[in-house]
């Protein structure tokens, strides 16, 4: 247990030295019992209202530390005549030194010499010494003195670890319209850099989400690669609060506000005519803010989004329609947005008025009118107010409710084409299925509605390294291919090898799969006479249209994915 410090016999030593009066020594004593500080710290931080007796000069650090010397017999000296070694100041970490003035000076086996002004302050040298598993001894230095060392070269040196520790230095980007923090919220640079450099190679290896979660005794920084999340960082938990602080900053949210959770966004420049959206989602948990980074996919060429071709004819011919209504449907992650999005590009033509609504709005599209739904907006309520303006093309992000599905079915019947999703993980079928649950009665649905297409994304085989499959014919017609394929197919598989190109996962970049219905006149029929999914389904079977399961067989028989991922992604 540690030895109780004798505070008032502190107090009578700097009177005894005619550093205080005994009036400043009370005042000193009561409000810093007040503020609940430490006696030297009060003294230190409020030097210039305590004058010494007789003088004009206000008590100094060498005053404080000559009395805690001649009380405490703490070995005193001066820290202007040591040597820093990096190895020994990162003993501890940098928010300790910071916060609490110390110093790691050098070692001796299993003992760490520590510089203090505050030697009372027993509780951070018991922190000190737990983390570190050492033995601690102190060493008494001038506080004034000991704060310009710590502003200037200990900061120096763990700039330098954490840079190099980054290798960062070929980062080219900017971020664009940062607003400046209040002073108190400004992180010190090496927090800048670490989340720089996770942005930086979230670009690099193609993530989609950048994951930052605090958990009670460690931190992780995950990336969402290809639909699959890994770890890629553990920088250090308490460092938590400063790397949110810095993603508050970037994204222009309040940092004062940060027990709530909080929406934005941001772009960085990363060449004179070139930048990235990312979308911000902050959730604060029982250990700090859960951030989540989405990555915006900018990119809208509808012949990368892995349509067959004849699917790629239904979707424009869909596009094409002046009114009536386009479905995308499937779960999140399923690439429904960068789908969406690359048919509004498609539309977006001087002569055509789009707008859209949506929550939040993730790709900032020009010459498209984009609403955000927020608390005080509804979907309902912004379309209603989009219909008085009389738009050719609505899409509205996505139709949860009969409120939202009948002001969509009114406008998709006055002559606006209608895009929207619904996530589900349903069929297209199904999908129809549910449109009548909501409360839409199945004629208005069966009239309305020009195109369902579900729709997942599988990822990519790694063209370096993916190896031929072994497979035995009957394997393979269990899968779902015909006999008339099988003599000619080359099924491949990843290999988890030491592969550059794909960072060793076995795969590289995602790709969708498809089931696209028009709605001919014969489901049309179906839908209006009630039939179920199961006969909307086979009427599908008789005109071709095929399900998520065989498109991804496609793709496999194209070598551009495996049975494994596909097999991964749709359930039977």
């Amino acid at each position: 247990m540690a030895k109780k410090i004798d505070l008032v016999g502190i107090l009578q030593k700097l009177v005894e030295n005619r550093a205080l009066s005994r009036t400043d020594a009370k005042l000193a004593f009561v409000h810093s019992r007040k503020q609940k500080t430490s006696l030297v710290t009060y003294l230190m931080k409020n030097r210039e209202n305590f004058i010494k007796p007789n003088t004009n000069n206000a008590i100094n650090s060498y005053d404080i530390a000559l009395a805690l010397f001649e009380k405490l017999e703490i070995p005193f000296a001066d820290i202007d005549s040591f040597i820093l070694e990096k190895e020994v100041v990162t003993i501890v970490d940098w928010q300790t030194i910071k916060t609490h003035h110390v110093i790691p000076l050098f070692k001796r086996g299993n003992v760490l010499f520590i510089a203090v002004s505050d030697p009372t302050n027993l509780e951070v040298l018991e922190q000190i010494k737990a983390v570190t598993k050492m033995h601690i001894e102190k060493v008494l230095v001038e506080d004034d003195k000991l704060l310009k060392i710590i502003e200037k070269n200990v900061e120096e040196i763990f700039t330098e670890q954490f840079n190099d520790n980054l290798g960062c230095d070929d980062m080219e980007f900017e971020f664009e319209d940062i607003e400046p923090i209040e002073e108190d919220y400004v992180e010190p640079s090496p927090i800048h850099r670490f989340v720089d450099k996770m942005i930086f190679d979230a670009i690099k290896m193609g993530a989609s989400d950048l994951h930052f979660e605090p958990y009670e005794k460690y931190y992780q920084v995950r990336f969402r690669i290809d639909g699959i999340l890994q770890v890629v960082a553990e920088p250090p938990v308490r460092l938590a609060h400063k790397l949110a602080g810095r993603i508050l900053q970037i994204a222009k949210l309040n940092i004062s506000k940060r027990h709530i959770p909080q929406k934005g966004r941001f772009d960085i420049k990363v060449s004179s005519n070139s930048s990235i959206a990312f979308r911000v989602s902050i959730c604060p948990t029982i250990f700090g803010e859960k951030i989540v980074i989405r990555v915006i996919n900018s990119s809208f060429n509808i012949d990368t989004l892995g349509y067959e071709k004849y699917q790629k004819s239904l979707y424009l011919d869909a596009l094409a329609n002046p009114y009536g209504m386009i479905l995308v449907t499937g779960p999140a992650g399923s690439g429904k947005s960068v789908t969406i999005y690359t048919g509004i590009n498609y539309l977006n033509k001087k002569k055509v008025d789009i707008s859209t609504i949506e929550e939040p709005v993730e790709i900032i599209l020009p010459g498209v009118n984009q609403v955000q739904v927020e608390e005080k907006l509804t979907f309902a309520e912004a379309l209603k107010g989009l219909l008085w303006q009389e738009p050719d093309v609505i899409f509205i992000g996505e139709i949860w409710n009969l409120e939202t599905a009948n002001l969509a079915i009114k406008a998709a019947t006055s002559g606006h084409l209608v895009i929207s999703t619904m996530q589900t993980i349903d069929t297209t079928s199904q999908t129809l299925i549910n449109m009548i649950d909501i409360g839409i009665p199945s004629s208005i649905v069966a009239t309305t509605v020009n195109l369902i297409q579900a729709q997942r994304l599988c990822r990519r085989l790694c063209n370096d390294c993916k190896v031929e499959m072994d497979i035995t014919e009957h394997a393979l017609l269990n899968e779902g291919f015909s006999a008339y394929d099988i003599p000619e197919l080359e099924i491949y598989q990843s290999w988890k090898g030491n592969c550059i190109n794909c960072n060793n996962n076995g795969y590289k970049g995602r790709i969708g799969i498809y089931q696209v219905m028009p709605i001919s006149n014969n489901i049309a029929d179906l839908i209006i006479d009630g039939s179920d999914a199961i006969e909307i389904t086979k009427q599908m079977c008789s005109e071709n249209i095929i399900d998520l399961h065989q498109s991804g067989l496609k793709k496999v028989k194209n070598g551009v994915t495996s049975l494994e991922e596909i097999n991964r992604i749709v359930r039977n």
